[in-house]
């Protein structure tokens, strides 16, 4: 029997309904993906199963004896102690321990009521087996990395979100629902997100996701709400778009058929009544039928179309970054980072949350002081996307945000009015005109967009632009930003988006530095070095080092020696072979600058990088072996 079953279930708030007449199987160890448009009702699927809406009709059936815990989208703004927040996932025990504790602490100090109190608490805690629930919650908290004893509003959205998942699953539960578990959560942390729910045996997940990396990493289902319906997907998201395609286009000749079809029927009952002598009841209720059938089938919900707006081109160079370091009282978090920044560079920054990617940004823009200079190239008209979403008035209508009053804007030299615009980015005249405060995370993501991409730019800055947008969009923006002519920076932790967007990335390692790789953070991962490796050679070369000063000192300086046949033949060649490397290195670091490389031919881009790493390795061994070798001729 399934866990979690829906069986015509059908919802809607005054609108198209968001399920309509839905049906649904959640297996056990499954971790099924629902993926689904901006608005199309994920989230409240989700809270039907979870018990806090109804539907209108058709039946939600649960497993007896299921338990179902569900992680929330929203990361709180709360304090309190991180172990009284994972604690209060055991509902009344939570409550009774607390009280315990804080009547405990009381009677020490010698209120003798406190005293007790503790007493009738402490036959309440027996009653609900609440002492053990501290050993649960430490246990859960240790095998999470987190302490304790923290002030959750001290922690970063990623602790925040482990806080959350340590309470979700306090209890155990049968089935997680996980509600946009990767918002708001740095590269690391979404790692260590996969990593985790992947070790967890028998635990069954529904999620709701737009990461594409996460969902091909977790997923072995994926379910689309698709205008009130849900279909079924098995495998990833990579197996889920092969079969999609599929679906769209059967759906597309199916369409086509039944249009013309109507269309013919139509014909029919318009002609003259001698043409249509053989009209009999029998086929017009049939057209009848047709024409109700065209009127209640709903069409997929639209693209958005976005473009950018045409700017003057900047100068070649956009940012010469020297020396840039930038600190806050004894923490220093950029360290001397020197950099250039050239015209059509799309450059990622990727790190964990507060390590200074914005920090770093809003330097190079001159938004806050800094050592070091930044020196600006000429003409640069900049949109920046902003993290914090500062640009919305929440009180104020989507058209008024976007237009600032006008009924017209200008689209690359075109007057068109705000509603027109806005139905580019899928807001109908009705939704312009809603409070931007009634509208979700995805749909504040759009109106940003669209006011953003009114702005004449040849430097777009991006921080953050992905979250709460749908996948559909999430590959429109990438398509837009692949084909601008400008040049980006963009902080982003999505991984397939940076994959598909940056020509070269920025790594912070949390210290205050930052080292630069070509391409994108696939490519990042593949160039960087392993940092044990790295560790074990140094202290080989420092082991080295030491005993070779140690066996100079000991050693009188050698006479000077003839070199043999085959050394000298090596040593008055490697000029020539050190010359054709750095050729070489010239070459390919020129055709991998600008980045089109890794767009028309990412195989052979990828593989002219990992050939330049080579070359690096190559050209340190030939310079060490031909100053060895001049060394020993010169007798030194």
């Amino acid at each position: 029997m399934a866990y979690i079953t829906l069986r015509d279930v059908q919802l809607a708030f005054g609108g198209p309904a968001l399920l309509d007449g839905a049906n649904f199987n959640l297996e056990r160890g499954e971790r099924v993906c629902l993926i689904g448009r901006n608005g199309e009702g994920k989230s409240t699927l989700l809270k039907l199963i979870e018990g806090t809406l109804l539907p209108d009709s058709g039946e939600v059936a649960i497993q007896n004896g299921l338990t179902v815990s569900m992680l929330a989208q929203d990361v709180p703004m709360d304090s309190g102690k991180v172990a009284d927040i994972v604690a209060d996932g055991a509902g009344e025990a939570a409550t009774v321990l607390k009280a315990y504790h804080e009547a405990c602490d009381a009677c020490i100090l010698g209120d003798m009521e406190a005293c007790d109190r503790m007493g009738n608490l402490q036959h309440k805690l027996d009653q609900l087996d609440g002492w053990a629930l501290e050993n649960k919650v430490n246990s859960i908290l240790s095998k999470m990395g987190l302490d304790p004893n923290a002030d959750l509003a001290d922690l970063s959205g990623g602790r925040k979100r482990r806080v959350l998942l340590a309470r979700a699953l306090l209890t155990q539960p049968d089935v997680l629902l996980l509600d946009e578990p990767t918002n708001h959560l740095d590269v690391e942390s979404i790692e260590w997100l996969e990593k985790f729910l992947l070790d967890q045996n028998n635990l069954t997940l529904l999620f709701i996701s737009h990461d594409r990396s996460f969902v091909d990493s977790i997923a072995t289902r994926i379910v689309e709400l698709d205008r009130g319906t849900l279909r079924s997907y098995e495998g990833n998201y990579s197996r889920y778009l092969d079969l999609k395609a599929q679906q769209m286009e059967a759906e597309e000749k199916q369409n086509a058929l039944f249009d013309k079809r109507l269309a013919e029927e139509e014909v029919w009952i318009r002609q003259g009544i001698k043409a249509r002598r053989t009209r009999n009841e029998g086929r017009v209720r049939a057209l009848k039928a047709l024409r109700e059938e065209s009127k209640a089938r709903r069409f997929q919900q639209g693209k958005v179309s976005m473009a950018t707006q045409d700017a003057n081109r900047s100068g070649k160079l956009v940012f010469d970054i020297e020396h840039l370091s930038v600190s806050y009282g004894d923490n220093l978090l950029i360290k001397d980072f020197s950099a250039l920044v050239m015209r059509g560079d799309r450059i990622g920054l990727v790190g964990d949350n507060g390590v200074g990617k914005t920090t770093l940004i809003k330097a190079i823009l001159g938004q806050i002081e800094h050592g070091g200079s930044v020196k600006t190239g000429t003409q640069l008209e900049i949109a920046y996307f902003d993290q914090l979403r500062n640009a919305l008035d929440l009180e104020k209508t989507v058209m008024a945000n976007v237009s600032e009053g006008s009924d017209f804007v200008d689209v690359n030299g075109n007057r068109r009015h705000i509603y027109s615009y806005l139905q580019d980015f899928l807001f109908s005249p009705e939704r312009a005109r809603t409070p931007v405060k009634a509208l979700s995370g995805g749909e504040r993501n759009r109106i940003l967009l669209a006011k953003l991409l009114l702005k004449p730019s040849n430097l777009i800055v991006m921080d953050e632009p992905t979250n709460d947008l749908d996948m559909v969009t999430l590959e429109l923006l990438e398509e837009m930003l692949s084909d601008y002519k400008g040049t980006l920076l963009l902080i982003s932790h999505d991984r397939a988006f940076m994959d598909n967007v940056v020509t070269s990335t920025w790594v912070f390692d949390g210290k205050g530095n930052i080292d630069e790789y070509i391409g994108g953070y696939q490519d990042y991962l593949e160039q960087r070095p392993d940092q044990k490796v790295v560790d074990q050679k140094s202290d080989v070369k420092k082991a080295q080092a030491k005993a070779e000063a140690a066996a100079a000192a000991a050693t009188p300086a050698p006479k000077k020696v003839k070199l043999s046949y085959k050394d000298q033949r090596e040593l008055d060649s490697l000029p020539a072979e050190i010359e054709a490397l750095e050729a070489e290195q010239t070459q390919l670091s020129d055709k991998l600058a600008d980045g089109s490389w890794f767009v028309s031919n990412a195989d052979a881009a990828t593989q002219a990088s990992q050939r330049l790493a080579e070359i690096e390795e190559q050209l340190l061994e030939k310079l060490e072996r031909w100053d060895r070798l001049e060394n020993l001729s010169k007798g030194n």
